[in-house]
């Protein structure tokens, strides 16, 4: 069965849709529809070029069509590489109706969608998102930026998208650990906001992993709509959305200790959430046996639960202190009450974190 799901985020006036099924990438008209202008820009990377590019390209027939093709990796999210899109537009002519579109993951799309939000003080940009975290998370809710060395998406602007295409298809090429490191996000709204959710991931497990088609797109459908309903509610991260950072202050912080060079953006939010788990538990806010049920789901998805060897405790909690969720230096956790109930935390005791950075 081909389904296809639509999803649609409501800002207000502002809305955009999420369309997810197989071939979309195929579908031109489609795809010429949500490029008004004459000139578009592809942002793409080295890994996803070979794959799909020249298809994007066919799709934009009769376009003005130019492309930026990055190294691919976190560690290329940086202003040099928003530099370089920046000057790729302006090779281009681009003028103020342009489009830019990010074909690629997560990196790709903050990245892309950053340099859209600048240019001419902003222009349209159309996500097509390559891998299932950015079909699932990144893609969705205008959230863009690139790194600096001291921190993680430090730099950057809400740009929504004017539309949101997952070709599932992509996912077929996609290796094994990338599609782990998406299931870690798509764990995430179970955890948050889905107890329901997270008990049919449970149950589909193994369906997810050997890649089935309907069982994947049902998943990254039922996430993309928790997102689409909390960014309705609070766009711009003062309340609500903040509870989609579920084990990313600690995530972020091993990336960036890390160099963005060691575990994948999904690693570390896995065992982001465990961490915040183990510590909700250990403050009483929630059963020890949640945090087990966790533990065990992100582990059948070969998904690291522990702190890589060598990290640093105070080092780690360092680069918390620079999270964008701390207000006046004060760390702001999303912890849990257990499943399908995360809560914002501002009291959280140093040693009690310590305690959970060293164990």
């Amino acid at each position: 069965m081909n389904k296809v799901h639509d999803v649609e985020v409501a800002l207000g006036a502002r809305r955009y849709p999420i369309r997810i099924g197989r071939g979309l990438l195929d579908q031109g008209d489609a795809l010429r529809a949500l490029v008004p202008g004459r000139h578009v820009l592809v942002v793409t990377d080295a890994n996803v070029a070979p794959h799909y590019l020249a298809r994007v390209e066919t799709a934009l027939a009769g376009k003005q069509v130019g492309t930026r093709v990055l190294p691919a990796g976190e560690q290329e999210k940086t202003l040099a590489r928003f530099g370089e899109v920046l000057s790729a537009l302006a090779a281009l002519g681009a003028s103020r109706d342009a489009t830019l579109v990010a074909l690629g993951g997560g990196v790709i799309g903050d990245l892309a969608g950053f340099a859209a939000a600048c240019w001419m003080r902003g222009i349209r940009f159309v996500q097509l998102p390559t891998t299932l975290l950015a079909m699932v998370d990144s893609s969705v809710g205008g959230k863009t930026a690139v790194d600096l060395p001291q921190g993680k998406n430090l730099v950057g602007a809400f740009h929504q998208p004017s539309a949101v295409l997952a070709d599932t298809a992509t996912l077929d090429t996609l290796p094994d650990r990338e599609l782990r490191a998406g299931l870690a996000e798509v764990v995430k709204y179970g955890a948050i906001a889905d107890a329901a959710f997270f008990t049919w991931l449970e149950e589909n497990a193994e369906a997810l992993l050997a890649r089935d088609a309907d069982a994947l797109a049902e998943a990254i459908a039922v996430s993309c709509r928790h997102k689409a309903g909390i960014v309705a509610r609070d766009e711009t991260e003062q309340g609500e959305r903040m509870l989609l950072n579920f084990g990313h202050t600690f995530g972020h912080a091993i990336e960036t200790q890390q160099g963005y060079g060691g575990l994948l953006h999904g690693e570390a939010v896995a065992v982001g959430m465990v961490l915040a788990a183990r510590l909700s538990a250990d403050l009483g806010r929630a059963p020890w046996s949640d945090t087990a049920r966790l533990a065990a789901l992100l582990e059948r998805f070969g998904l690291p639960v522990a702190l890589p060897p060598g990290l640093s405790g105070d080092a780690l909690l360092e680069r918390m202190r620079l999270d964008k969720k701390a207000l006046s230096g004060q760390l702001r956790l999303i912890l849990w009450n257990g499943l399908g109930a995360a809560a914002v935390a501002t009291d959280v005791p140093e040693a009690d974190l310590r305690a959970v950075l060293d164990a």
